[in-house]
């Protein structure tokens, strides 16, 4: 019995070296325009929703939904997360391809996430993915007016959704100028507002 317990934990220890060595000697492709797999899928996405709502804090959001607060989030979400999670002309954002794993498109597909949630990862990003920690750039007032706005995206009012297209400009076609935006190496400029990387 003892030689059986002996041997499983060296397959074990076994199983993990070769993984380890199989990562660590670059085996697994790094570009972020693959497929994503699905296993990956399914193991990447719980995994992350675990890990959050075991450190989001039990806070409840300050901002209520008024429409100074609605649009102050459009102005912010449009400004800096548009190219990635996609706006009220480009349902399908810019980069939606271009990141591993891929951005959530919001506009298709509203978020759902509790919002305290939805601040913890708006405030310390998502490592290994695009999603920068956003609490380097903005203060907790606009954070959560952005998570306001994610919240409220699919019922928007009239006034806030009209200055959502107006400040979305262009259209849906991405041939059109203004629907595309002009990137440069020291930020985004989108509409106007330039969005620092760090």
């Amino acid at each position: 019995m003892r030689k059986y317990f002996l041997g499983f934990a060296v397959g074990i220890v076994a199983v993990l070296l070769v993984g380890f060595s199989y990562v660590r000697l670059g085996f697994i492709n790094s570009c972020a325009d693959m497929p994503v797999n699905s296993m990956e899928s399914m193991i990447a996405m719980p995994s992350l929703d675990a890990s959050v709502a075991r450190r989001a804090p039990e806070v409840t959001n300050p901002v209520s939904p008024t429409d100074d607060n609605l649009l102050a989030g459009m102005k912010i979400y449009q400004a800096n997360c548009a190219l990635c999670h996609g706006d009220v002309h480009r349902p399908q954002a810019m980069l939606a391809d271009a990141l591993y794993p891929r951005a959530p498109q919001f506009v298709d597909d509203a978020p759902d996430m509790p919002e305290n949630q939805n601040f913890y990862i708006i405030q310390h990003g998502v490592r290994l993915s695009g999603m920068p920690a956003w609490g380097q750039t903005l203060n907790a007032q606009q954070m959560w007016q952005v998570t306001t706005f994610l919240s409220h995206m699919d019922k928007l009012t009239p006034q806030v959704s009209d200055a959502w297209k107006t400040a979305a400009g262009g259209s849906a076609d991405s041939s059109s100028p203004a629907a595309t935006p002009k990137i440069n190496m020291h930020g985004m400029n989108m509409g106007g507002q330039k969005m620092h990387m760090n």
